[in-house]
């Protein structure tokens, strides 16, 4: 069993960046794509980021392309996401998600999730 753990959530002012951390257990993480979500309040859950197993594809929403960065080292089996230039309504509980197969901005698609992480962005 895939086993999925968030950190690095936090409050932060607008402009400030934080970095998430999404750490894997239960299977050879090598072999695991691993997407990060997020929810607002009263709105649906979202993808924000992917990197696929071998790293060599990574893909981002449009609300975050060019401010957000996901990378993988498969020696810590972790998943980090670089979160800069960070805006009030990137504010929602982050969560990272896994499957083996490609990534999907497809949330049926991840089998495995995390409790997820607060990211708080204040104006």
């Amino acid at each position: 069993e895939v086993q999925l753990v968030e950190s690095g959530g936090g409050l932060v002012q607008a402009g400030g960046s934080l970095r998430l951390s999404c750490a894997a257990s239960g299977f050879a993480f090598g072999g695991l794509t691993i997407g990060w979500f997020r929810q607002a309040p009263g709105k649906e859950r979202e993808g924000v980021s992917c990197i696929s197993r071998s790293a060599q594809t990574t893909s981002y929403g449009d609300s975050v392309q060019g401010r957000f960065t996901i990378s993988r080292d498969n020696t810590k089996n972790t998943v980090y996401l670089q979160m800069n230039s960070l805006k009030p309504e990137d504010t929602a509980v982050y969560f990272c998600a896994a499957n083996f197969d490609f990534c999907t901005w497809s949330k049926d698609e991840y089998p495995y999730w995390g409790r997820g992480t607060q990211v708080t962005v204040s104006s």
